[in-house]
């Protein structure tokens, strides 16, 4: 079964920065594509960053030169630093497998923007 577990989020000031972490087992971590993805209130989950098994990344247009996703295969864990967040990013955020997702979303990490 694989599990993913996020943490790192919290609350931050505009113009602040985070770093999210994800734990992922249950698989070859290696040989797995991963992302980010997040979720607003009422809002569609959307797809943040994705980092290939070889370490490619994309990004969406709205995070671009502002957040960066990084892979650590020795310790199955994928990050996502934030910077220079903006109340727009305010989301709970989800890490899984992609563009596949095998894990169950579970609760994931909660980001908060605000003065």
């Amino acid at each position: 079964q694989v599990r993913v577990l996020q943490s790192g989020g919290g609350l931050v000031q505009p113009g602040g920065s985070l770093r999210l972490s994800c734990v992922a087992s249950g698989l070859i971590f290696n040989n797995y594509n991963f992302a980010w993805y997040r979720q607003a209130p009422v809002k569609q989950r959307e797809l943040v960053a994705a980092i290939s098994s070889g370490g490619s990344t994309m990004y969406a247009d709205s995070v671009k030169g502002r957040f960066a996703i990084s892979r650590d295969n020795a310790e199955n864990t994928v990050y996502l630093e934030l910077n220079n967040l903006k109340p727009e990013d305010m989301a709970v955020y989800y890490c899984n497998t992609y563009p596949n997702q095998l894990a169950a979303w579970g609760q994931g990490t909660q980001v908060t923007v605000s003065q």
